[in-house]
């Protein structure tokens, strides 16, 4: 939020709290696409042109980052009013289609130009996309191709949000408004899912919580409160999974030193996804053997 609110101000965007700014910046003309068929193919246009920027900035990273296709879509209509605001669907095995970044397009509104580079980085490369795919191509057990640890996954996907800052990826102050942003409310929804499932908050409370912590568009907050309501947890294991990433990385920094590569700490991807105790001990173990 402290960030925030130095970008913010020099945006010019200076009254109120840093939702209600953000807010502000929700509505800003600059920031919309047009609710139109031609609004969504260029929105769509945009996702694409990020996720061409970044590959390039990869081997900062990575040693030999995946070229695996990766097609961007728009939610079907037919059940846009039920399905999350965004989501990414592996490739099977066998290569008979790409993955597939789908984005809910209902409301334009709901998608900000700023907020776009973070979403893509973490459905995209270097997240879910990147990750899943070095997966599907290593040489490890089919089983480990195709793991899902919901906090390992997701954790990553927060991880790349911050590792795509780290390799300059949000090119002006807003864009890191979006990432800031982002963060915010993965840190937020900590606390409606807890609001929910302990403290009973009904549905309306918990909106307006995220509205007015987050700056949200109504209805893409209205539909995150509806997903804690029936997936209990599942979105406080993003941060749970993230700390862990962190924590891995740190220790491995501490033990390597100088020596520390951050392309060979990122290898780790090769084994497969798996579970976060298991993740620190083999990082440890991995930096161990290196110095």
């Amino acid at each position: 939020s402290a960030q925030l609110d130095t970008i913010l101000k020099g945006q010019g965007l200076t009254q109120g709290s840093v939702a209600a700014r953000l807010d502000q910046l929700n509505k800003s003309p600059a920031q919309l696409y047009a609710d139109t068929d031609a609004g969504r193919a260029q929105l769509i246009a945009d996702l694409n042109a990020s996720v061409a920027a970044m590959r390039p900035k990869l081997p900062q990273a990575f040693r030999k980052p995946p070229n695996a296709p990766l097609e961007i879509r728009r939610v079907d209509p037919s059940i846009q009013d039920g399905a999350s605001n965004g989501y990414y669907f592996r490739a099977p095995l066998d290569g008979s289609r790409p993955a597939i970044y789908w984005i809910n397009l209902k409301s334009v509104g709901d998608w900000p130009k700023y907020t776009l580079p973070s979403l893509t980085y973490h459905e995209g490369e270097p997240g879910h996309h990147l990750q899943i795919s070095i997966a599907q191509q290593a040489p490890t057990h089919p089983l480990r191709k195709i793991a899902f640890f919901n906090a390992y996954v997701e954790g990553w996907a927060l991880y790349a949000e911050q590792l795509a800052d780290e390799l300059g990826g949000y090119a002006t102050p807003v864009e890191r408004a979006g990432y800031l942003q982002s963060f915010l409310f993965r840190a937020a929804r900590l606390v409606v899912d807890t609001g929910i499932h302990t403290k009973q908050w009904s549905r309306t409370k918990a909106t307006d919580y995220m509205v007015e912590t987050v700056g949200f568009a109504r209805p893409r907050a209205q539909r995150e409160v509806e997903r804690y309501c029936v997936m209990i947890g599942q979105a406080c294991s993003y941060k749970i999974g993230h700390a862990a990433w962190l924590r891995a990385r740190a220790k491995a920094k501490e033990i390597a030193g100088d020596r520390f590569d951050l392309k060979a700490f990122h290898d780790v991807l090769d084994y497969g996804a798996m579970p976060l105790s298991m993740l620190e001990r083999i990082v440890e173990e991995r930096a161990r053997a290196m110095v």
